[in-house]
């Protein structure tokens, strides 16, 4: 069973309009004890992500308003981001989301590539915020019941009843016998796909190995 955003994300959309000000976003940031908030306009779409690190700069960058002919674009980038004062104007656009049925595992990929801690989700209809994705909601998947999990690895198994499985803290042990090298290694790696798993020892014995690389004739 593939575990979807819905399953696990919070039902509070942390998000800001774009008007708000300076104090408000630390204020919502704080209340909510978040690291980022969610600009959205006025018919709660997102538009853009306001951070810690974009707040930062207004006590990290003394020189706000100076420009100078040598400065980076990054440089000029940060000037502008210190002088803001609104999340129209702090936020890095555009914001980055997911849907409900976006599969946790894809979520967790983007947050990594993106590195980000949270992502808003929005209704794939209508385009506006309903929820938000944490990051400790995606490792919600890793504390399933064994049971449960059990379930997923067995439904994965080309032949359930052929393999001995053991789960112990998300690690699964495979025990059983099939014909070829290969055949061991692509349960292992089904088992592996399944969320949930932290990892996979596998002690499945084959009996031939379809694997072997021979050396070439001489």
């Amino acid at each position: 069973m593939s575990i979807e955003v819905k399953d696990v994300m919070g039902r509070v959309a942390i998000a800001v309009l774009q008007d708000a000000s300076f104090a408000d976003i630390v204020t919502a940031m704080e209340r909510y004890a978040v690291g980022a908030v969610t600009v959205v306009d006025a018919d709660r779409r997102p538009v853009g992500v306001v951070s810690e690190d974009d707040l930062l700069l207004k006590e990290i960058d003394a020189v706000r308003h100076s420009v100078s002919m040598f400065e980076s674009r990054r440089q000029r980038h940060d000037h502008r981001k210190a002088a803001a004062v609104t999340a129209a104007q702090l936020m890095t656009s555009p914001a980055i989301t997911v849907t409900p049925g976006t599969r946790v595992r894809d979520a967790a990929r983007l947050m990594h590539q993106e590195r980000i801690k949270q992502l808003p989700v929005i209704d794939p209809v209508t385009g506006r915020i309903i929820g938000t994705l944490h990051q400790r909601d995606v490792l919600r998947v890793f504390t399933r019941p064994a049971a449960e999990l059990e379930a997923d690895v067995r439904a994965v198994l080309p032949d359930p009843e052929a393999f001995s499985i053991e789960i112990d803290q998300g690690v699964v042990k495979l025990g059983g016998r099939v014909q070829w090298r290969s055949q061991a290694i692509a349960v292992a790696e089904a088992v592996r796909a399944v969320e949930g798993v932290v990892d996979v020892i596998c002690e499945v014995a084959c009996d031939k190995d379809d694997l072997l690389i021979l050396p070439p004739l001489l």
